[in-house]
């Protein structure tokens, strides 16, 4: 039997980097009728923050260890960061003058319980899944009730 397929697609937004931010995520499950939606807005933060945010949080959703991830991202930050293998480098050096350290160390957490893969896609490019969730990062950063943004230094 194969491992259960996951798709997460997510964004991040950030009004006026940094600033009120967010992001949004929708997941599916390959082969069945399961797709959820999420979102989370943040009052102070940056793009790249939410874009990273928006897969760790994703990840930690998942009930199942050993789940085969795709996620599809329009970030070359978080992409790159991992297909690339620079994180694993971070890493080992301690996260040293790294930003976003914080998620960076919480990715690998969760990163280690699965397999994932990412796939960059371009965004605003007409992709049905990338464009809600950009909506949804949007719709985020702009409700009246904000969260919180612990570890965003400027």
């Amino acid at each position: 039997m194969t491992n259960p397929v996951v798709h997460i697609y997510t964004d991040g937004a950030a009004r006026g980097n940094p600033g009120p931010g967010g992001y949004g995520i929708v997941m599916e499950w390959v082969g069945k009728p399961y797709r959820k939606e999420f979102s989370k807005g943040f009052k102070h933060t940056t793009n790249n923050r939410m874009e990273l945010l928006a897969v760790v949080d994703a990840l930690k959703k998942l009930k199942k260890q050993d789940v085969s991830i795709l996620v599809f991202t329009d970030s070359k930050y978080v992409a790159d960061s991992v297909k690339k293998g620079w994180v694993f480098g971070w890493e080992k050096k301690g996260f040293k003058d790294r930003k976003n350290a914080d998620l960076w160390k919480e990715f690998l957490v969760e990163y280690r319980k699965h397999k994932v893969d990412f796939r960059w896609i371009r965004g605003h490019n007409n992709h049905i899944q990338n464009e809600r969730c950009d909506a949804l990062a949007v719709a985020a950063s702009k409700e009246k009730r904000l969260h919180i943004d612990e570890g965003f230094v400027e």
